[in-house]
């Protein structure tokens, strides 16, 4: 595998590689928070008030207050009943499905599932079955071979992160059986999508009964740490069961703090969401005058259709001789051969968005 190549953020939007200086509209730090000086300024109070590291579980010693409040306002935010802090967004899928496999008796996993959930499908004591992408007729056959009273899991992403498309999970809630469960590794939806931000259930206008919901700090939020939105049972449960949870020892004081100052940000500023939805909707638009096939989202993530090699190549060195970094990806199971991928966040400039635009009026679709 070949090593990514070094990037040096150099402003909000800019990154320096060797010399030269581009555009950037990869990433997913969607508000540019984590290079917000309110945000940097909480986390260094917190080390000089906490220090570095709890040095502990928080099954034993390391149950820092600063866990409980970040806890407490993620709740808020979210308008859940309880949440669940994790050193890492990766870990929070994890921790749910050790807690939910003495209960899963049948386990299905979206095609396009991020590896988080594959990884926690290992936790399972039942082999997972894969169903469509967003396929919820697919998945109503698989459950429907399901023993009757049995407790199926599902597992998918609320946002997927290669293209921003949303989960349609009040189609998979119709069709979940009673004791069924959604298990939704929100990371890419948490903070962004959703009328308040609260996500893709937010969006799809569906309540939590049902879902067990995961997230990060490290995108939206520009922070760093995992959670898990849940009933208080299930919050008890995940804390009890998860060897997780009970083995790591949780994220830095000074993480904790500036996820607090962030979050406080983003519960304030309603004003970011809408400048990121201005922003997407002014280069979707503008793309599609171009004449590319763009697929409509509700998030900043603009993927382009696939190209060939010839066109790949071409395509990047334009980027490059416009000073933008080349949005290109490859991207676990949905694609080997790599795609591009835009995002755009809420900081970006119009003049920054006209330059994407420009490259790509040149050669609409190759």
């Amino acid at each position: 595998m070949t090593e990514p190549e070094p990037l040096q953020f150099v402003g909000l939007n800019t990154v320096r590689l060797g010399r030269r200086c581009f555009d950037y509209f990869s990433g997913c730090d969607y508000f540019r928070l984590a290079r917000d000086r309110r945000v940097a300024r909480a986390a260094i109070q917190a080390l000089k008030k906490h220090g570095l590291n709890v040095a502990a579980s928080r099954r034993t010693t390391g149950n820092h207050a600063i866990y409980g409040q970040l806890e407490a306002e993620l709740a808020q935010f979210f308008a859940a009943p309880s949440a669940l802090v994790l050193p890492d967004g990766y870990d929070a899928p994890i921790a749910a499905a050790q807690a939910l496999a003495p209960e899963c008796e049948h386990l299905f996993v979206d095609e396009f599932a991020h590896a988080a959930l594959r990884d926690a499908a290992r936790m399972f004591r039942v082999k997972a079955q894969e169903f469509g992408h967003h396929d919820a007729a697919g998945l109503a056959r698989c459950l429907a071979k399901c023993k009757p009273g049995s407790c199926p899991v599902v597992l998918t992403d609320g946002m997927f992160a290669h293209d921003g498309s949303v989960t349609p999970l009040h189609r998979y809630l119709q069709i979940l059986p009673p004791r069924g469960l959604l298990l939704v590794d929100d990371a890419h939806g948490v903070g962004l999508i959703g009328a308040t931000g609260q996500g893709s259930l937010e969006h799809e206008g569906v309540n939590r009964q049902c879902i067990i919901q995961c997230g990060t700090l490290s995108k939206a939020f520009g922070a760093y740490g995992g959670f898990i939105l849940a009933s208080t049972a299930w919050r008890e449960r995940i804390m009890e069961r998860s060897r997780l949870f009970a083995g790591t020892t949780p994220l830095p004081p000074l993480l904790a703090g500036a996820a607090l100052a962030a979050l406080r940000i983003l519960g304030r500023d309603r004003g970011r969401r809408k400048r990121l939805q201005r922003n997407a909707r002014y280069l979707r638009d503008a793309l599609r005058a171009a004449g590319w096939e763009i697929e409509e989202a509700p998030g900043p993530i603009i993927r382009l259709p696939a190209l060939g090699e010839r066109a790949v190549r071409k395509l990047k060195s334009q980027f490059l001789a416009a000073k933008i970094y080349p949005p290109f990806l490859k991207y676990g199971a949905v694609s080997d051969q790599g795609f591009f991928r835009i995002v755009v966040s809420s900081e970006h400039t119009l003049p920054q968005l006209d330059r994407v635009a420009r490259v790509l009026r040149k050669c609409p679709n190759f």
